[in-house]
């Protein structure tokens, strides 16, 4: 029997989607539907989680200011 599962529809830039394909791909446990290369559906329950992942990748992969 199909089981429906409550998703968002994420939209962003090819270059974040690739870091959530990254993010969600050991347990493929995020994305619910891969649309198109700037287009995904997420598990709603797993949203908050995903955006605490991407800020992470996202502080560490910022350049100090050198001022």
């Amino acid at each position: 029997m199909p089981k429906a599962v409550k998703g968002v529809l994420v939209e962003c830039d090819p270059s974040i989607k690739a870091i959530i394909l990254k993010i969600d791909q050991p347990l493929h446990d995020y994305i619910v539907e891969d649309l198109d290369d700037q287009t995904l559906v997420v598990k709603e329950a797993k949203l908050p989680d995903l955006k605490q992942k991407l800020e992470e990748v996202s502080s560490r992969s910022q350049i100090p200011d050198l001022a």
